[in-house]
């Protein structure tokens, strides 16, 4: 899950630490082990973690499986490293709006340069 592949945003988790994060299983499997390991990964990923907020780790299960699959796994995580993201899209933007590219379209329906 902490994988850098399964992102869905263009960020590598490896280049920030986790703030907080969620696990969300679906299928016949033990509460119980999930928490287990939930917590061996997150001892094992401990330098990806921030010390300063405890508890930062949310696990659920779901005992009804997707249509189609036995079990499946939802990972949402709340990484630093989208900073990386955040500074590439402002730095295309800048470099599109000193050439004043698709400004028309704005200018053109009655807004200002620098709304």
């Amino acid at each position: 899950m902490f994988d850098a592949k399964n992102m869905m945003a263009a960020s590598d988790p490896r280049h920030g630490r986790y703030l907080t994060a969620s696990a969300m299983f679906r299928g016949r499997m033990s509460t119980k082990e999930v928490d287990e390991q939930m917590l061996n990964v997150q001892n094992k990923n401990s330098s990806y973690f921030v010390e300063w907020i405890p508890n930062n780790m949310k696990c659920s299960v779901c005992d009804i499986p997707p249509k189609g699959l036995k079990m499946s796994a939802t990972f949402i995580g709340n990484n630093t490293a989208i900073q990386e993201m955040f500074k590439r899209v402002s730095e295309q933007f800048t470099a599109m709006f000193r050439r004043k590219a698709f400004l028309h379209w704005y200018t053109g329906e009655g807004m200002d340069e620098m709304e």
